[in-house]
């Protein structure tokens, strides 16, 4: 146990919460249910997941509309994300499965890989409280909240790019209208230019991000 607390940057004061969340069902019916496995766990690490990322991206994000945050949110909750979030700490290693199970690969299926993740949330929820849970979902949800941000902000310009290209003669520029705040926590407003006129505002922490936006709102205008 002192192998995945070191993985996970989190010392348990009861680790028999970690046991419990690191064991599946059938391990447990294997000892004929003398001991407690991780679904109850897994109930409250769902809940704990999905308001620690809502609370997250709305205050982060603010940028992105209602429906988007929601998409975002559900990318970030869903199996598959879970799954490739405790790959990054081998926890398919540590959950004790019958031997039925193990031989099966037990380990590497994504449904319990990623159900003892949200089980190991509840347990660092119950041993440490709110904070030291959230500070492990962060570590893991941040940066893939960062790339689908880039990347998201990477088709506004291409596709705006894009759909001013088929006019031949309309030229677009963005300009940087204002850079305000102290250097580590600056905020740029830009906009974007078609030809003369204004078509879209945007800011951001970033030039880039500022300008992505500036085009996200142009398209919003075209209709796109």
């Amino acid at each position: 146990m002192k192998d995945i607390q070191e993985r996970i940057g989190y010392q348990f004061q009861n680790v028999a919460l970690l046991n419990e969340a690191l064991t599946h069902s059938s391990y447990a019916n294997e000892q004929k249910g003398k001991i407690r496995h991780n679904e109850r766990l897994e109930f409250l690490g769902d809940a704990v997941l999905s308001i620690v990322v809502s609370d997250y991206i709305f205050e982060n994000c603010p940028e992105m509309p209602e429906g988007a945050l929601t998409k975002l949110r559900a990318s970030l909750v869903c199996e598959k994300s879970l799954f490739d979030f405790a790959k990054q700490i081998d926890l398919g290693a540590y959950i004790k499965l019958s031997n039925g199970e193990r031989k099966n690969g037990g380990a590497h299926r994504p449904s319990i890989v990623s159900d003892a993740f949200e089980a190991l949330i509840a347990a660092i929820y119950l041993d440490g409280g709110y904070e030291a849970a959230k500070r492990h979902i962060l570590r893991f949800v941040i940066p893939e909240i960062e790339h689908h941000r880039n990347n998201s902000f990477k088709d506004y310009k291409t596709k705006l790019q894009e759909i001013i290209q088929k006019n031949p003669g309309e030229r677009l520029e963005y300009q940087l209208v204002s850079a305000t705040g102290p250097d580590h926590d600056k905020h740029f407003k830009v906009e974007v230019h078609l030809n003369s006129n204004v078509i879209g505002k945007g800011g951001g922490r970033s030039k880039k991000e500022a300008e992505q936006q500036a085009a996200r709102e142009a398209l919003e205008l075209m209709g796109y």
